[in-house]
């Protein structure tokens, strides 16, 4: 009996991917490349069901006697490997960023001797205005926590922005932008104690309290669908800390990050220009295991955010600290530095790596920008976090349009500064 294989990412079981199995399974044995989290991701968003419960659906569908991992995104390793008679696809594939693929598939059968078949494409039914739809519906907290892990387990680099505002979530939830090697989005966002405190006028020294942030926070959880990194400064005292947790994991925030400061917090950007006291490894080993025992599921991270570098340490310092912090049973590490050559963070990562092969390494680029994600990749970086350009970048904006309609003493000269009425309405769900 002859083999025929069929390609889906299966996130969706609709009428479409049910017809194709079907019309696969007149031809022969159905063989199903189930496209795995880290397929998917280089090209399309995260899959709402992870690849085992995918699999699962599947599986039980009556027409597919086996179901393999596809690794890639192209078909074209699984062909090689497990050298199907048939190849079945949907006729959608001629034109858009698949024609490429579809070319592929077509000279590699031919070299194994085998068959392409399309079926005509299912009307009405379309997986991507599907996922469009369950993201205007939302999301849960419980999915939105387990997120992030899955993130890192799938990409090579993680891309968090910092949101500060609905508005700001919602250009993270939805900015993409088509590129060679896949599409570029943002995977999640960080809530950043700066630019939450900056946008209320106030210091940067743990002046707003945890529960005016989740005020605000809320209005991010509202409307967008994405893993949330919260930046929980210091984290307080443990007693305090296991609050933060439980409130931050019960409304599905992913991860939070705690930094080994003590006394009045001041922002690290000033480096040694201040004051920066670190806290004794012990006791911030002990925060850390009490935050650990807070946390009710799995998922939730409490990464460790070394300010050594910050407070002009050493590397062997910040190395040290690392090692008992992932003793302690931190889930991550986060390197913090204010030197523009990125040379010391270089120095910790590798050296880190040395160590810990696996453990997820976080990175806020702020001053050695110029460095890209695939080069703090290969220093081992698996997230990298942009922490306040969403709300630098408004600043001058505002600042710009308010000061052309003192200038000219009317609002037409800004009318160019602004995006229109309609546009930004556009933007909000529900507004028309």
């Amino acid at each position: 009996m002859k083999t025929v294989y069929v390609g889906m990412t299966a996130d969706i079981i609709h009428p479409g991917i049910v017809n194709i199995v079907h019309q696969a399974s007149l031809f022969g044995e159905v063989l199903v490349g189930l496209l795995t989290d880290s397929a998917i991701a280089k090209y399309k968003r995260l899959p709402y069901l992870s690849y085992e419960q995918r699999k699962q659906v599947v599986e039980s569908l009556r027409d597919v006697s086996r179901v393999v991992p596809q690794e890639e995104w192209s078909y074209i390793p699984n062909l090689k490997k497990y050298r199907p008679d048939i190849i079945i696809h949907g006729d959608d594939w001629k034109t858009g960023v698949l024609s490429k693929e579809r070319e592929d598939v077509y000279r590699v059968m031919a070299e194994l001797g085998g068959e392409v078949v399309e079926i005509p494409y299912t009307q009405g039914i379309n997986s991507t205005a599907f996922n469009e739809s369950l993201t205007s519906i939302g999301t849960t907290p419980d999915l939105r926590l387990k997120t992030l892990r899955r993130l890192i387990a799938a990409k090579p680099v993680v891309r968090i922005m910092e949101a500060h505002s609905g508005l700001s979530g919602l250009i993270i939830e939805h900015l993409e932008i088509p590129k060679e090697d896949g599409v570029h989005r943002f995977d999640g966002m960080w809530s950043s104690s700066l630019t939450d405190s900056a946008s209320k006028g106030k210091p940067d020294i743990e002046a707003v309290d945890i529960t005016t942030r989740l005020q605000d926070l809320t209005q991010i959880l509202e409307c967008t669908t994405k893993p949330i990194i919260y930046d929980g400064d210091t984290g307080g005292i443990p007693e305090h800390f296991v609050f933060t947790v439980r409130t931050l994991e019960r409304n599905g925030i992913s991860a939070v990050i705690i930094e080994d400061k003590r006394g009045l917090k001041k922002n690290s950007l000033f480096g040694t220009e201040v004051e920066q006291q670190l806290m004794p490894v012990e006791e911030f080993c002990e925060k850390i295991q009490a935050g650990k025992r807070a946390q009710v599921t799995r998922e939730f991270m409490i990464i460790a955010r070394l300010e050594s570098l910050i407070a002009g340490k050493t590397t062997d310092d910040a190395l040290e600290r690392a090692l008992a912090y992932v003793g302690a049973g931190a889930d991550g590490i986060m390197i913090h530095s204010k030197e523009s050559s990125g040379g010391d963070i270089r120095e910790f990562c590798y050296r880190f790596r040395g160590e810990y092969k696996n453990i997820p390494l976080i990175l806020v680029p702020t001053t050695y920008n110029q460095y890209t994600e695939t080069e703090l990749a290969s220093w081992g970086a698996n997230i990298i976090i942009y922490a306040n350009h969403m709300l630098r970048a408004s600043y001058p904006a505002m600042l710009a349009a308010a000061k052309t309609i003192l200038e000219h003493e009317r609002a037409k000269e800004a009318d160019e500064l602004c995006m229109p009425i309609k546009d930004i309405l556009e933007l909000i769900p529900g507004a028309k």
